[in-house]
């Protein structure tokens, strides 16, 4: 046998990426800017301008660091167990918290955020439903959603000018009809999975196309509609 051959024949050994890496650590950078977040946002009352500023970027930055660590996780071949679990929750305690707060203090009816929270949850236990069948890809929506709920929250978060400010319900409507909109697709696209005799999921023709559907901001993981993931 030439070496050649030996080398063709000779098993292929995954690489182990080590749990501790950077993607990982922006994820638990955000988790931790939460409670930054939330002590900023109550000392601020809704009523004091730098108080809210001082929210609004915590707020900001968490935000910036869900779009970063999947860029790395992709790039750097971060992907890992504990990112794919992590990565989700942040995201979800970082926005619920944001529409929860928002709510308390009478700035979204609680509907908005029962209604995002229900379907991020419900997303959830879809994404365990499918999860021997298959991995659905990420969509173009799924990231609409994400940058409408993240811009909106901030919308309100900031101390803007009325006239600036009164957009804020605009974008938050937006938000949740995207949220809406896309839970649906999911629900849809998981049912079309779990009848699949393969049990492949479709190909995502957002992500072939190499648009935001390629790989975006908070979707490595079983994120917010997540697919192929950390």
């Amino acid at each position: 046998m030439t070496a050649e051959q030996r080398s063709e024949a000779a098993p292929v050994v995954a690489q182990q990426v080590p749990v501790v890496n950077v993607a990982n650590g922006l994820t638990l950078v955000r988790i931790g800017l939460i409670p930054a977040f939330v002590i900023l946002f109550v000392a601020s009352g809704m009523v004091l301008p730098g108080w809210q500023i001082a929210a609004g970027a915590a707020f900001l930055l968490a935000s910036v660091t869900d779009y970063v660590d999947g860029w790395v996780a992709r790039s750097m071949n971060q992907v890992t167990a504990f990112g794919k679990v992590a990565d989700p929750i942040a995201d979800k305690a970082l926005t619920g918290t944001a529409l929860v707060l928002l709510s308390t203090y009478g700035q979204v009816a609680w509907w908005v955020t029962v209604v995002v929270l229900a379907r991020e949850l419900g997303i959830t236990a879809i994404r365990f439903w499918v999860i021997r069948h298959g991995v659905i890809a990420a969509s173009r929506g799924g990231k609409v959603k994400t940058t409408l709920q993240i811009l909106a929250i901030a919308w309100y978060v900031f101390p803007f000018p009325p006239v600036i400010a009164d957009a804020a319900p605009w974008m938050m409507g937006a938000a949740v009809v995207v949220t809406v909109v896309t839970g649906l697709d999911y629900v849809l696209r998981a049912v079309r999975l779990r009848r699949r005799p393969d049990g492949a999921a479709a190909p995502d023709r957002s992500a072939a196309a190499g648009g935001p559907g390629a790989g975006g901001p908070a979707e490595r993981g079983p994120g917010p509609d997540a697919g192929t993931g950390r």
